[in-house]
């Protein structure tokens, strides 16, 4: 028997790939270094697993944007599957969808296990096999060594998809250890980041002590021509949240380049300053300073408590409005890979071609973050990931068709 196909990581880049290469009558062997797979997927799933983003189906070039510097190169991955074709393949696993006022989709659910279960369903029906514990250490010569609990083996494998992640939330599986094999092979690596992660702010205790983990929303975020509207999370550390994800490339770059940045913060976003001006204008009568602020300005305790940060409100109702809608917050700094959902860095895309097949070794496919890029949460870093776990495995597949690999030779 020929030597299958190896997928190493089975998060849903991994997965994907798997799937895609099954479909196209490829046996194939999914390994995974935990002792269950897609673990990140189900922690993100948590609260509502939001897959992908309606601008996907709406506005492709506002989704686009989403992706930065790197736009132009995910934006195949998005043409080949993108939000419409996930949506799709969600509801051929039997699980119905919905879209939020957010534009978020989410299955009905509410959950990432039921997919998961129905996926891992359909992957065991096209012969797909799963290897739970199965830590990849690298090559020896042609073939791929593993760490099992019975030891350590070698394998042969026609082709390899590289699917293990970036170097986040290493808990569950994701740390980046990778990179020392993969360099070993002569791939140039960019140095990952953190990415959709929280900021640093020096709140006061009065603060922390009595609004940490209460949420700011709706507001409106600015940094440096940038503007996106969302929640935001107070911590002890500062703030985290949809809205702050928005911005992390452009909060972390500034942050490394100046040593801190302000983010500026409009607490009462659908008002004009004129419209939110004319009711602080009405007399303050007995009511406390807080007591005002609540019923004029319609700001919530949480949202008082950020105002005073940056001192007592002005006098005037112009300039109270004024500060309302622009509190500017000083941000130090920003919360480590171990904290952040994503990672940016890892391998450029100058290693790779079209296809996601490592230049330096041929027959070796790269997906999902193990790639250098990175997205906001929303849907769009997991429309990506799936997207790019198809690309790898249909390029796998094709080089497979035209190489002597097909006929059961090793990479």
């Amino acid at each position: 028997m020929s030597a299958p196909v190896r997928v190493i990581g089975a998060g849903p880049a991994g997965l994907m790939a798997a799937e895609t290469l099954a479909g196209r009558g490829h046996r194939v062997v999914v390994h995974d270094r935990m002792p269950s797979v897609a673990r990140k997927f189900l922690m993100a799933g948590r609260g509502g697993l939001n897959l992908t983003h309606a601008e996907g189906l709406e506005d492709r070039a506002r989704f686009l944007s989403r992706y930065g510097d790197r736009s132009a190169a995910i934006a195949p991955w998005l043409s080949r599957f993108g939000s419409a074709a996930l949506m799709a393949w969600a509801e051929g696993l039997g699980q119905p969808l919905f879209t939020g006022s957010s534009g978020r989709v989410f299955p009905r659910a509410m959950k990432a296990s039921p997919l998961l279960r129905a996926w891992l369903a359909r992957l065991k029906d096209q012969g797909v096999e799963v290897r739970t514990r199965s830590n990849w250490l690298g090559w020896r010569g042609p073939d791929l060594a593993f760490e099992t609990p019975s030891g350590e083996t070698v394998e042969p494998a026609a082709a390899v998809i590289l699917a293990m992640g970036g170097a986040s939330w290493p808990r569950l599986g994701s740390d980046g250890a990778w990179a020392e094999p993969i360099g070993g092979q002569g791939v140039s690596l960019v140095p990952f980041l953190p990415s959709n992660m929280g900021v640093d702010v020096a709140w006061s205790e009065v603060l922390t002590d009595r609004f940490a983990g209460q949420a700011l929303k709706p507001v409106v975020l600015s940094h440096d021509g940038q503007t996106v509207r969302g929640e935001v999370i107070l911590t002890r550390y500062g703030l985290e949240g949809g809205a702050i994800y928005a911005l992390s490339a452009h909060l972390r770059d500034a942050i490394r380049a100046e040593g801190a940045t302000t983010l500026t913060m409009d607490l009462r976003p659908d008002l004009t300053v004129e419209a939110l001006a004319a009711r602080l204008a009405r007399p303050r009568g007995k009511d406390s300073v807080t007591n005002f602020l609540r019923k004029a300005g319609g700001l919530s305790a949480t949202a008082i408590a950020v105002l005073r940060e940056i001192g007592e409100p002005p006098p005037g109702a112009e300039k109270l409005a004024r500060r309302i809608k622009g509190v500017r917050l000083r941000l130090s700094g920003v919360q480590g890979l171990d904290r952040a959902i994503s990672s940016a860095g890892g391998v450029p895309f100058a290693e790779v071609d079209a296809a996601l097949m490592l230049r330096a070794r041929p027959g070796v496919f790269v997906a999902g973050e193990m790639l250098d890029w990175e997205a906001p949460t929303g849907g769009y870093l997991l429309t990506a990931c799936m997207a790019s776990g198809v690309v790898a495995g249909e390029g796998a597949a094709d080089w497979l068709g035209s190489s002597p690999a097909a006929d059961g030779a090793e990479v």
